[in-house]
């Protein structure tokens, strides 16, 4: 294992990227909040192999202020540094970055990325603003980091389908890889947050996966009406003890509500299980 290189500067960091582009290396990107987990790792993992053993893997460390809103975890958000870039250097990363707020967000940043359709509604709806420092802090990585490819996960779906539009949009010579959910073996989604759940806590947030599982088998045994697949899902969160925020059943290219299930629709919920906020989604058969 060797250990990446860690960087500061922004602007250095940069420098190296368009280093690497002119001598003919290709370039991954890995942008993350920290705190790594196996979720992260299968990330770095598939670029690496993307890459090839010549090509870079850049994974990105920041805690990005601008996607919280003000009653938010910001000051609570898990970090170690130290242990995510043994991680990163694990899954065979070159390089990290990880700025300070200020780096990215200097005094007198006034420029706002907004996508609009597929940001509304769902956790867009549910934390404002959030997208928009998303896409934002997204947009600056990748004009920063200059890669060929960028790898985001799927847990986090309706972030995938802004950043997807945001990059057809605007023409980023990129392209998005969608990667698919990890999770613990009882069925849990990995999640950064899952750190701060009591073992009572812990036990409730299944009722997440095992609802979108409910679904999925409900589904595949001939269920097609929308609105009874999202009150069994409903029902099997509330019996969890979790409280719901929403269950959604979605076109999965236009995050617009469906009326009946087709190959590919996804089920997207949201919950509490305590204070923790925990998000899952699942495409049905």
């Amino acid at each position: 294992m060797t250990t990446p290189e860690l960087v500061r500067d922004p602007a250095a960091w940069q420098a190296r990227a368009l280093q690497d582009r002119a001598q003919g290396r290709t370039l991954a990107l890995v942008p993350t909040m920290g705190f790594l987990h196996d979720g992260h790792l299968s990330l770095m993992r598939e670029a690496r192999r993307r890459v090839g053993p010549q090509g870079v893997v850049l994974a990105s460390v920041f805690v990005n202020p601008t996607q919280f809103g003000p009653n938010e975890d910001l000051a609570a958000y898990p970090r170690d540094l130290e242990g995510d870039l043994r991680r990163c250097g694990e899954a065979g990363v070159t390089r990290v970055l990880a700025p300070a707020p200020e780096a990215m967000f200097p005094a007198g940043h006034q420029t706002w990325i907004e996508v609009a359709g597929v940001s509304q509604g769902l956790c867009g709806a549910r934390r404002p603003g959030h997208f928009r420092g998303v896409a934002t802090v997204v947009a600056k990585l990748l004009l920063l980091s200059q890669p060929h490819l960028a790898f985001f996960g799927e847990k986090d779906f309706q972030q995938l389908q802004v950043l997807r539009a945001m990059v057809r949009d605007l023409g980023f010579p990129v392209e998005v890889v969608g990667m698919p959910i990890v999770r613990e073996p009882d069925g849990l989604a990995r999640s950064s947050r899952n750190s701060y759940l009591s073992p009572a806590e812990r036990t409730q947030a299944l009722s997440l996966s095992r609802a979108l599982f409910q679904a999925r088998d409900a589904a595949a045994a001939g269920e097609r009406d929308a609105a009874r697949l999202v009150a069994g899902a409903r029902a099997a969160l509330e019996a969890g003890g979790v409280r719901v925020d929403y269950v959604e059943l979605m076109d999965p290219e236009t995050l617009r509500p469906v009326e009946r299930a087709v190959p590919g629709t996804v089920m997207l919920v949201a919950a509490f299980a305590g204070k923790t906020r925990l998000i899952d989604n699942l495409r049905l058969p």
